[in-house]
């Protein structure tokens, strides 16, 4: 049987008292709130954290809206709410993409989407799409909040910015009128990590690409994107030559690693064809076509 080992068990009820605690109990403390991504850690030993500090009663963490221009995510909002938000469908229609092929419903139920960045798995669907959006997150700490993005905040697998008593309270997205986004992704069964996956958004003005973000996940994507891929496409028309060329750069700057899920070469084909359809598609969605 795997068990996790003994670990002292605190409940926070503000996101004060949660710094707090976390500043009181050390950096060897960590915050669960959906523990999809934590407790099967601790029963296999692989994380073996001395406290763990419960956030489930921070509500007020939780919640989609859009403010200022921005589509923002409270941290503590669990995946099912973003995939059934039709704000965030009109917005952004990756999240609902990347959200149906998370896991499975009780996954989704339970697990958070600062839970999901805050993880930094490397195979990680909503990091990815993070980094096409280039969002920005918002870090408190009792000494107050700053700023950082996806592209910066993994630092590696399961590495982040975050300080030892810092805490991450929301996701904000800029509203691009005329948008369209989409995410793409192989896995060997319903639920489970990618094999490969790739999410974008284009915005299309007088039949150009104006702004573009690229995303990837669980083939070594420096930063989880693809900043070449995004700079040759930036002003060009949104033909197929010139989105097969940025699937093909995207390609090329991913280093994935052989394993059970399948060799180099056959994920480094599989990002190539995921983001030619993930750009297809975003550029489908920004003219309204699907």
């Amino acid at each position: 049987m795997q068990t996790p080992a003994p670990v002292e068990y605190e409940r926070a009820t503000s996101i004060d008292h949660a710094l707090e605690l976390m500043e009181r109990l050390g950096p060897e403390a960590r915050v669960i709130a959906g523990g999809h991504s934590l407790l099967p850690m601790m029963r296999l030993r692989l994380a073996q954290p001395e406290a763990v500090i419960d956030i489930n009663d921070l509500t007020e963490l939780a919640g989609i809206r859009v403010e200022d221009n921005n589509l923002v995510l409270g941290a503590m909002t669990r995946h099912a709410d973003v995939l059934a938000s039709a704000v965030v469908g009109e917005h952004y229609a990756i999240f609902h993409d990347a959200e149906r092929v998370i896991a499975d419903p009780v996954v989704r139920n339970r697990g958070t989407v600062g839970g999901s960045l805050c993880q930094a798995d490397p195979a990680e669907d909503l990091s990815a799409v993070a980094a096409a959006l280039k969002a920005t997150l918002t870090l408190r700490s009792s000494q107050g909040e700053r700023t950082a993005h996806p592209r910066e905040f993994v630092q590696g697998p399961y590495e982040t910015l975050l300080g030892p008593a810092e805490i991450l309270t929301a996701i904000k997205i800029p509203v691009r009128p005329g948008a369209g986004s989409a995410y793409e992704k192989v896995e060997r069964r319903a639920g489970d990590w990618a094999i490969a996956a790739a999410g974008s958004f284009v915005v299309l003005d007088d039949g150009a690409i104006t702004d573009v973000g690229i995303g990837i996940a669980a083939v070594g994507a420096p930063h989880q994107c693809a900043p070449e891929a995004e700079q040759f496409l930036r002003g060009k028309e949104p033909s197929d030559d010139n989105l097969a060329e940025a699937a093909r750069l995207a390609s090329a700057a991913c280093e994935p690693r052989a394993d059970q899920r399948g060799p180099v070469e056959y994920k480094r084909h599989l990002v190539g064809e995921l983001t030619k359809r993930a750009l297809h598609r975003s550029v489908a969605r920004a003219l309204g076509r699907e």
